[in-house]
């Protein structure tokens, strides 16, 4: 097991491009064993090429757990002026006073 930190500066060094559960990616030496909760995306090869996949693939920064949490709240949202289109304004002082 290595100790030492890796230099990720090293132009002959071999990168591989791992996934988490939460679609984070990072890069990992090519060399070494797939940290616990990380999968291999099949992208391998120079740093730069490697940053580049990156770039290309990982366009949303947010946890999967989170952008799921905001869609889920857009719908709800969604749903609830919806609701309330259906069924008329829910605040009555907008109604006119009884006798106009």
């Amino acid at each position: 097991m290595r100790t030492t930190s890796y230099d990720f500066e090293n132009e002959d060094a071999v990168f591989k491009v791992l996934v988490n559960h939460e679609e984070q990616y990072s890069l990992w030496p090519a060399d070494l064993p797939v940290p616990g909760g990380w999968n291999e995306t099949g992208q391998k090869g120079p740093k730069a090429e490697c940053d580049e996949y990156i770039e290309r693939v990982w366009t949303d920064m947010r946890p999967k757990s989170l952008r799921e949490w905001m869609d889920g709240q857009g719908q709800e949202a969604g749903e609830s002026a919806a609701a309330e289109d259906a069924s008329g304004p829910s605040d009555t002082s907008e109604t006119a006073p009884p006798g106009e």
